[in-house]
């Protein structure tokens, strides 16, 4: 598959780049894409959630009335879960959502999300970006010269450009990564990806090697 190369104006260089067929052109796997973007979630939870159980409530160890004649159930202790004040019965811990998926499945995820873009037809390539000083609204002139103005648009470049980066970090929907931190989620949360041309030989090296 050809794509045509635009510039920061949105018009076409007259060069077209070729869309590697193993990484753009694959049977998406919608089974790998969901467990990369389950690991990628899983991986964002902090974990720290914690409610005190019975032992960890700080209370008298008096027993609260005697044990027969009440006429109702038994009570031992005020630090009882069902009693209010008491401990929670199998509360959460704080634990680990982590869980390790397989080398090839996540690249074979990346794949898929990448295929499923390209079939979409939601790929750009640009030729380059600059930006000369950190400006909001030049980021904006972007995404209109190039019709991704409220669109959630997903840029990819070759290496990292802080006035790019500070430009477009107001902007809702828009997200601004190097190919080193390109992942399934990424890709699949946009609804437009656009590559640089250099970013775009990284991607292809490091899904094919």
């Amino acid at each position: 598959m050809k794509v045509a190369v635009k510039d920061i104006k949105g018009k076409d260089t007259g060069r077209e780049v070729e869309l590697s067929a193993d990484v753009f052109g694959v049977e998406p796997n919608e089974h790998a894409i969901y467990l990369d973007v389950k690991q990628y979630l899983a991986n964002q939870r902090q974990g720290t959630h914690k409610a005190k159980q019975r032992a960890e409530i700080v209370g008298s160890t008096r027993k609260i009335k005697k044990q027969k004649g009440t006429g109702t159930a038994r009570a031992g202790s005020i630090k009882s879960p069902i009693f209010r004040g008491g401990g929670r019965i199998f509360g959460p811990v704080p634990r680990s959502y982590s869980f390790k998926l397989n080398k090839n499945q996540k690249r074979l995820a990346r794949k898929s999300a990448l295929s499923l873009k390209a079939q979409e037809g939601n790929i750009t390539v640009l030729d380059s970006i600059s930006i000369d000083a950190p400006k909001t609204k030049d980021f904006v002139a972007v995404l209109k010269d190039l019709g991704l103005v409220d669109k959630k648009s997903l840029f990819v470049l070759g290496g990292s450009n802080n006035n790019v980066y500070l430009s477009s970090r107001n902007l809702e929907g828009v997200e601004v990564l190097t190919h080193s931190e390109l992942n399934t989620y990424k890709i699949v949360n946009a609804t437009n990806l656009v590559l640089l041309e250099d970013a775009l030989e990284e991607v292809v090296k490091n899904l094919t090697n």
